[in-house]
């Protein structure tokens, strides 16, 4: 488990494409947090690290966003709105879980019992002005990612 605190939305972006890069092709990262913690943040980071050019907004009202990105294929899922976790099926979750892509949920308890079970949770908690992050492996991936996770370059510019 990896623990920091992050002070300010630059911060928490860069944390995000920090961990894009260290990334492989296929994973599954549940974002939680209460309202307004920066799940959404986080991911804007993450998503422009892969190559993405424009906005980066929370799907709220449309529950999935995806991004086609020149080598990768990234999903973010926002769940908060999710009534039940059988609609799903309707996003087609199915297909996109056979596919080679990065899955970024927020409010995954929304979609338990339908959602693959995370690679990493990133948990956001408030702490006035700052966040506590923690990144919490749960399979093999997630320890190879968080072994690769290079926070060298985030450290010196945001600790």
């Amino acid at each position: 488990m990896l623990k920091l605190t992050v002070s300010g939305e630059q911060a928490q972006e860069a944390l995000g494409a920090a961990l894009a890069t260290a990334s492989p092709s296929s994973c599954v990262i549940y974002l939680v947090g209460d309202l307004g913690a920066g799940k959404t943040t986080f991911a804007r980071g993450f998503i422009r690290s892969l190559g993405h050019k424009g906005a980066v907004k929370s799907p709220t009202y449309a529950l999935l966003e995806p991004y086609e990105l020149l080598d990768r294929k990234c999903y973010h899922f926002d769940l908060y709105r999710l009534a039940d976790p059988g609609e799903l099926e309707y996003l087609g979750i199915r297909d996109l879980l056979e596919s080679e892509a990065i899955l970024l949920v927020e409010w995954p308890e929304k979609g338990e019992g339908e959602l693959p079970p995370p690679d990493l949770v990133v948990e956001i908690n408030h702490d006035g002005e700052c966040r506590q992050l923690q990144i919490k492996s749960h399979s093999e991936k997630g320890n190879s990612l968080l072994q690769h996770l290079d926070l060298s370059t985030w450290n010196s510019r945001h600790s």
